[in-house]
């Protein structure tokens, strides 16, 4: 029997990789998309008979050949998850590079929308899908990121909502994950995409020690990977064919504050 195709966008590393893992351990068969091509194989390696391919998501002509690749190769798109990303350096408005700006909303937020056209475009003649946006605490919150990021993962709320209002009754459901304080690369993945001239974002912003971690979070630690994984594999299992337009908050709490 052919498995259900699962997209996972910003597979190589960090809360794509476990979430491309954990579907394919759910049975899916995985499409494992990264700029970075290197890391979207590794992954794929280790996820019996997912494949790899390589686009940046901000570019649709990009994001048009992989998805068509991942059809050709393993049929019908049943789940989507929009994970691609990268964080701004924290900077506020008055200190961040346009050109900082634009890359972020590029990818973190219109990287969403391209990818989302493409895959609906096969969803929709089937009548079923599960699409799956990663935002964050920072999408609900002014705070956990620079002006750029924060109002992206708010646009990925944003169009979470519209795209369930407008795809429900087709049968298509859209939701997105809010992560927390979650340990992964995404601070030095997002200098190197940005580039050189982006001043070291290592040790700003919230949640760097385990100190703003306590003082942020009820739980008091930081969460895994696998968290947020575990929470896209059930909006994307058959349990959750009735939650649509919900944001999930995954944070230990730091929302609650």
């Amino acid at each position: 029997m052919t498995k259900a195709l699962a997209i996972v966008t910003g597979a190589g590393s960090g809360i794509g990789r476990a979430c491309a893992s954990a579907l394919g351990k759910r049975g899916f068969a995985v499409a494992a998309i990264d700029i970075d091509e290197a890391s979207a194989r590794e992954t794929a390696r280790d996820i019996p008979g997912a494949r790899a391919y390589r686009a940046d998501v901000s570019v649709s002509a990009q994001v048009d050949a992989a998805v068509s690749a991942a059809v050709a190769d393993f049929g019908p798109v049943e789940v989507l998850v929009n994970n691609a990303g990268i964080l701004d350096g924290y900077f506020n408005a008055e200190e961040m590079d346009e050109a900082v700006w634009r890359k972020v909303i590029d990818i973190d937020l219109t990287g969403v929308f391209l990818v989302t056209k493409r895959v609906l475009h096969e969803m929709l003649p089937r009548g079923h899908g599960r699409i799956i946006n990663m935002a964050s605490v920072a999408g609900l919150n002014g705070t956990g990121g620079g002006a750029a990021y924060i109002a992206a993962k708010h646009g990925v709320v944003g169009l979470t909502r519209q795209m369930a209002v407008a795809y429900g009754a087709r049968g298509i459901t859209v939701n997105c994950v809010c992560p927390g304080a979650i340990p992964t690369g995404l601070r030095p993945h997002s200098q190197a995409i940005l580039g050189p001239g982006v001043p070291d974002m290592s040790a700003r912003g919230v949640a760097v020690n385990d100190d703003q971690v306590r003082a942020l979070v009820p739980a008091g630690v930081r969460g895994k990977v696998e968290d947020i994984a575990g929470a896209v594999c059930f909006l994307a299992s058959p349990e959750a064919s009735y939650i649509n337009g919900h944001s999930l908050v995954v944070d230990g709490g730091w929302r609650a504050k």
